[in-house]
């Protein structure tokens, strides 16, 4: 049973850096936040600022020099990276500028694959991935292959790719950042309403002032700390 006190995503303390020979590029100084679950938190600032290098980490997809990461109540910091993966799969989604979609697979598949990945029975995810396309608007284009869906439909099926696991947390980078401003204004439609009904907690980084003021909170980010909104 989930416990909904318990917050879907918490950073403390991250610091993240490079170093380049003799030189240290910091790019994370002691970031710390919490998302609450059903959160939508909108992650803004200028390029360079240290957000998606955040999102990364909050992601499980790169590791900080220090601090701790908390994924759905489970410390993440200093897992293998077989129950790390794991983790991931089953408490965090993901949405990119770029919808990532396999183009030899249709739009059902598509959104199947986190369920057949973790070894559920195929049918069982089929019937899972035609549930969230539904939910997304594309009931009628589970047979169709990437190549033949448009812009905002291909970030659709991107989108119900990354719920169909039922996660504490969708961490979205710049989901409207390849698309036209009508279909971009769909889509934050699309994402609020998801976020309202699901209950599903919502890490977004944008440079959208538009998506940006849709979010419950905004984190302001500025040479690689959060300055506001944490």
């Amino acid at each position: 049973m989930t416990d909904f006190s318990t917050p879907a995503l918490q950073a403390e303390n991250l610091v993240r850096f490079y170093d380049e020979g003799p030189a240290r590029i910091e790019v994370l100084n002691d970031v710390s936040l919490t998302v609450a679950r059903g959160e939508m938190v909108a992650i803004v600032g200028a390029s360079g600022s240290g957000k998606s290098t955040l999102l990364h980490i909050l992601g499980l997809l790169d590791v900080p020099n220090s601090g701790s990461v908390r994924v759905d109540g489970q410390l993440a910091t200093g897992l293998g990276e077989a129950k790390k993966s794991a983790l991931r799969n089953r408490s965090l989604g993901f949405v990119y500028q770029f919808h990532h979609l396999l183009p030899e697979f249709s739009a059902l598949d598509n959104v199947a694959m986190p369920l057949i990945v973790r070894r559920e029975n195929r049918d069982r995810a089929r019937l899972a991935a035609r549930e969230v396309l539904g939910m997304v608007g594309l009931a009628a284009r589970e047979g169709h292959f990437p190549g033949q869906l448009s812009g905002g439909e291909r970030q659709r099926v991107a989108l119900a790719r990354a719920l169909v696991t039922r996660p504490a947390c969708v961490l979205a980078d710049e989901p409207t950042g390849n698309l036209d401003r009508h279909t971009a204004h769909q889509m934050f439609e699309l994402l609020t309403q998801l976020n309202r009904e699901s209950g599903t907690a919502f890490a977004i980084v944008t440079h959208d002032p538009e998506l940006a003021a849709r979010a419950g909170r905004q984190l302001l980010m500025e040479n690689g700390r959060l300055v506001s909104g944490g």
